[in-house]
């Protein structure tokens, strides 16, 4: 009987040309592929958790600077003796805090009973130098080198490319054409002017020293004060607004890169700790934001608050600005300036627009005329109250004029291609009113004080 046998089963693949593949090796898990809208949906959730973020910190950013402002309005932190005291206490003569730090960081006060002994005069800059035996001289241009150009220029504040020229004595004003004179002595390029000289009874060559000692009052010229109009800061770049806990309070003008002249009545009250205030510079628009801090604000101390005289101060910054197109100083004008009356003065400022109004966000300015003494202190004006520190300008009928919010600020004069600062916003009855023109610090009268004071505090 014939038996069919089978075949033995193999363990051979039966394309043995094709791999087997292996459970779980080269094989990508299951998942549903991601679609554009899911990435896109996921960056916004990052992008709003981002946003979110910021937006907190900007919130507890503010929040932490408002409280500190409110803070350091009322109050004044001993940090050795790690206690708050009332602001009212800071700066009022007594020792509250250890140490007596409430009492060193203040305003100050200062009277000079001497005379700066280097001035500019006229209208042609001609440089004098005090004698005590002989009074004013002016300076012969013989033997007058640059070296002594820099030097005298030092002595008077801000110097940039400083320069002379020699002037005819023929053709200075006639009270100046037959002297006194003096000449320098050869060799003495780096002394104090006013000690290097000698004196003469002419001048050798005929010809007397014209000084330009800087590039202020200078701008590339393109007209709210009550009925002013909008400025930009490029046109008053030594403007500046003086801000006291983060509020506007006074004007004040730029003398040199680290010295502002405003008035002293702006620091009457509890304003005399230095840190509460900032000088903001280079803006044409109201901000808080930046600023200068200041390590002197001294007062004149012949100061009579309840007269309003001899209202005038200077602060200076702790370090210099950087003098650009936004800041840049004005120029102190020369003694015997020879204004007249009818002469077209600016003021600027950032001061109410009316009235009991508010602070304007922008900068303005207006242009007024300088009125004579007589008629400024006649009884139908302001009479007496007018002194020789004093000067007005405005209009008899009104309409523009410096308002609160401008104190301090500049009254400026356009004179031998400079602007040179002639007044300091000071007081007035109202705003704008009738026969109630600006009253003005004149800044003629006060150079002897701020040379002396910028002298002292180099």
């Amino acid at each position: 009987m014939w038996i069919a046998q089978l075949p033995q089963e193999s363990t051979r693949p039966l394309n043995s040309r094709q791999a087997v593949p292996r459970p779980g090796r080269h094989r990508r898990p299951m998942t549903t592929p991601r679609t554009q809208r899911d990435k896109a949906s996921k960056r916004k959730r990052v992008l709003l958790t981002i946003v979110t973020v910021v937006v907190i910190l900007g919130i507890l950013a503010t929040a932490v600077y408002f409280i500190k402002q409110l803070i350091e309005s009322k109050y004044f932190f001993c940090t050795r003796s790690v206690k708050f005291i009332p602001i009212e206490q800071a700066c009022d003569g007594k020792n509250d805090c250890a140490g007596g730090e409430d009492e060193i960081t203040c305003v100050s006060w200062f009277t000079v009973n001497t005379t700066f002994p280097v001035r500019l005069t006229t209208g042609q800059y001609i440089l004098q130098v005090y004698s005590p035996a002989v009074g004013w001289q002016s300076m012969c241009s013989d033997d007058w080198t640059e070296q002594h150009t820099q030097t005298a220029c030092n002595q008077l504040g801000y110097t940039y490319k400083p320069k002379s020229t020699s002037i005819s004595v023929n053709t200075l004003i006639s009270s100046l054409k037959t002297g006194p004179f003096t000449a320098i002595i050869p060799g003495t390029t780096s002394t104090p002017i006013h000690q290097a000289t000698t004196d003469r009874s002419t001048c050798r060559s005929g010809s007397v020293i014209s000084l330009s000692c800087s590039d202020c009052g200078k701008v590339s010229l393109e007209d709210r004060i009550v009925g002013g109009t909008d400025a930009v800061i490029e046109d008053w770049p030594w403007q500046v607004s003086l801000q006291q806990n983060g509020h506007h309070t006074c004007g004040g003008s730029l003398v040199s890169p680290r010295w502002v002249v405003t008035a002293a009545h702006c620091f009457s009250g509890n304003t005399k700790e230095l840190s509460r205030w900032r000088v903001v510079s280079g803006q044409t628009y109201m901000s808080t934001l930046g600023g200068s801090s200041v390590d002197r604000i001294i007062l004149n101390g012949k100061n009579n608050a309840a007269k309003n005289d001899y209202d005038i101060a200077v602060m200076r910054l702790s370090s210099p600005i950087r003098v650009g197109v936004s800041r840049r100083p004005v120029c102190l004008p020369p003694t015997t300036f020879g204004l007249t009356a009818g002469s077209s003065m600016v003021v600027t400022g950032w001061g109410y627009l009316e009235e009991g109004g508010n602070i304007s966000p922008s900068l303005q300015k207006a242009s007024v005329p300088l009125l004579d003494q007589v008629t400024c202190s006649s009884p139908t004006v302001y009479g007496n109250l007018i002194t020789q520190r004093m000067i007005c300008a405005g209009f008899l009928n009104g309409g523009v004029d410096a308002c609160q919010g401008d104190s301090g600020g500049p009254l400026v004069y356009y004179e031998g291609s400079k602007w040179h600062l002639v007044g300091v916003v000071s007081w007035g009855v109202g705003c704008a009113r009738e026969r109630k023109p600006g009253v003005y610090c004149n800044v003629e009268e006060m150079l002897n004080w701020i040379y002396t004071v910028i002298e002292k505090n180099p």
